[in-house]
């Protein structure tokens, strides 16, 4: 039986799956809620309706203000009114930072379990096992992955057609996209802007074996039902580079100004930062939209299997070749090399791949010591390889490389 609870929070995705997930924290007297705001280290929530209200612990800002002096391991968080008809209350609180895996922290679209109850404010007492997650690297020394969307059913990629297309980024969302376990959809913006995207669709298709394309302009309308029905419904999350006119499509889609928006430079086609939180908002026709703050960087992470999905037609030639673990490098009848040779695998999306997966390779080997020896011997191996085969065009004396 659906509690009032649960209906106070169906449409932010609660379900009977999440239900179940939550029971145990249910029979401990804590409430659901989902994370629909995450900025600077403080986080809001919406809480469900209890049966006789809605829930009792909903601080003032007075109150949020007063974890700002909080320990290191802790975090606060303001409050702010629901958004959309049906939201329940919006929660301050205190959560703590995963000090072993900063990708676990509490993240936008999380599902929570709250104490409503406790001595100061109401407290995050478990975030419940995630669905997916879109996680990149992150561009510190250290070897970390970021969040920035948890339980997502859409990962939207926003591509600018107003500047030239940069199909090696987008190949790199993608993974990251398939790899958070969401399916992946490309919204192709600024098409008012553009005479003829035939071509520019079809590249991108290519580049996105899977993924559905939506040309759309936020200015004209245009495509704007279409992307709106297949967010409908879902959680999605909104992700790109400044400039791409994020904050302008989740305008159109919400059918009110929502997220501030503002001009890109005309050399570059790059924009400012007019997005600087996650934040988790309600669509009018069902479903719930993540806007994310415009990406310099997208660092993979854990990115294999999307790599594998984004670059299907790669994997199914190396089937081919004479090797098992061919590396596409030299190796005689390598089927991907003689696929680049006659054309039918274009120079440089076998160059993206590569590119990708060095990267993936050595994001990995950050944190295990095994692959970052197995690497380093390989390293070795290709500069030996490398030092013969110069000193056989200089007529050198031979030398083993390995």
């Amino acid at each position: 039986m659906t509690s009032a609870a649960d209906s106070s929070l169906t449409a932010y995705g609660w379900d009977t799956d999440w239900a179940a997930a939550f029971a145990p924290y249910a029979e401990a007297g804590l409430v659901p809620g989902r994370v629909v705001r995450v900025d600077r280290g403080r986080c809001e929530v919406v809480v469900a309706a209890t049966d006789s209200g809605p829930a009792p612990a909903v601080g003032t800002a007075s109150d949020a203000a007063a974890f700002g002096s909080a320990s290191e391991s802790d975090s606060g968080s303001a409050s702010a009114s629901g958004s959309g008809s049906g939201s329940g209350p919006r929660a301050p609180l205190r959560t703590l930072r995963a000090e072993t895996d900063p990708a676990a922290g509490v993240c936008t679209g999380d599902w929570v379990a709250v104490d409503p109850a406790p001595p100061a404010a109401p407290v995050v007492g478990a975030v419940l096992p995630r669905r997916t997650r879109f996680t990149r690297s992150t561009s510190s020394a250290r070897s970390e992955g970021q969040t920035l969307a948890a339980n997502i059913d859409l990962a939207v990629i926003a591509v600018s057609l107003a500047v030239e297309l940069d199909l090696g980024r987008l190949e790199r969302f993608l993974s990251l996209a398939w790899s958070s376990g969401a399916q992946p959809v490309v919204a192709l913006t600024k098409t008012d802007l553009v005479p003829d995207i035939t071509h520019l669709v079809a590249d991108v298709e290519e580049a996105g074996p899977g993924a559905s394309v939506f040309p759309v302009s936020s200015v004209s309308g245009a495509g704007l039902d279409a992307l709106a029905g297949e967010l409908t419904g879902r959680t999605s999350a909104l992700l790109g580079q400044s400039g791409v006119g994020k904050s302008t499509l989740v305008n159109a889609l919400l059918g009110e100004e929502e997220q501030a928006s503002g001009p890109v430079r005309g050399s570059d086609g790059k924009g400012r930062h007019t997005t600087t939180a996650r934040e988790l908002l309600l669509l009018p026709r069902g479903g719930v939209l993540i806007d994310t703050p415009g990406l310099r960087g997208v660092g993979l992470w854990e990115a294999n299997d999307g790599l594998s999905q984004v670059f299907a037609e790669i994997e199914e030639l190396a089937v081919h070749c004479r090797f098992h673990d061919c590396e596409h490098h030299a190796e005689p009848d390598c089927a991907v090399l003689a696929a680049v040779e006659t054309g039918t695998l274009s120079h440089r999306r076998f160059e993206s791949y590569r590119k990708l997966l060095r990267e993936s390779a050595w994001i990995a080997s950050r944190t295990d010591a095994r692959l970052r020896a197995e690497l380093s011997r390989e390293w070795r191996r290709r500069e030996a390889a490398g030092r013969e085969m110069y000193e056989r065009k200089r007529g050198g004396k031979h030398r083993k490389a390995f």
